[in-house]
This record gives structure tokens, sequence and C-alpha cells, in this order.
């Protein structure tokens, strides 16, 4: 399963790189492509790309903030999670986006 996402916490730092971190390690464990990009104090960093979001059979929003661009995942499965729930329970998390998908 391809999966894409987006990380940001309401400080931009420790949350959004730790959800990243684990969201990415769980799916890795489940056999999943995954990007996940990060919106921080730094900005936007490893950018999801039209394409990469077309490919895509779904979208982790694992954010506490309003993001920018959230617009572009329109028409796309998205899951809308918190980065508490994200870095706590990452492999639920996966397993949920396999039931929605279907894979």
């Amino acid at each position: 399963m391809k999966i894409v996402g987006v990380t940001a916490c309401t400080i931009g730092i420790a949350h959004t790189y730790l959800a990243q971190q684990k969201l990415e390690d769980a799916a890795k464990a489940a056999g999943d492509d995954i990007k996940i990009e990060t919106q921080g104090t730094i900005g936007i960093e490893n950018a999801l790309t039209a394409d990469d979001i077309k490919q895509a059979d779904v979208v982790i929003l694992a954010i506490d903030i309003k993001i920018a661009d959230e617009e572009r995942f329109q028409g796309k499965k998205t899951v809308k999670v918190s980065t508490e729930t994200a870095i706590k329970s990452p492999n639920k998390l996966i397993a949920k986006l396999h039931e929605i998908v279907g894979k």
C-alpha cells in the first residue's frame, strides 16, 4: 500500500518529527511505502508532490493545527488524527489504514 501524509504539531518541533518517524517505522514494518511531509517551525520539509498524492492509496494527516494546502488531498481516502495518536499507536493506525483501503 502507498501512504502519504503530513505531520504538524502546535509548536512545530518534537511531535511533528516524532510522529513522522513512528508512522514511517510502522508502515515499513507492515511492508508499505510511505512518504510523510512535515510542517514545522522551519517550514515544509519532504514536500509531497502532486504525483506522490495521485499514486497514494490513502492519506494520513497527523496534525494538531491547520496545515498548508490541505485541499490538495481532496478526493483521496484521508484519515485525520492527532500527532499524539500517531506517536502512541502507530501500528494500530497503519492497520486501520489497511482496513479503510482494503489492502
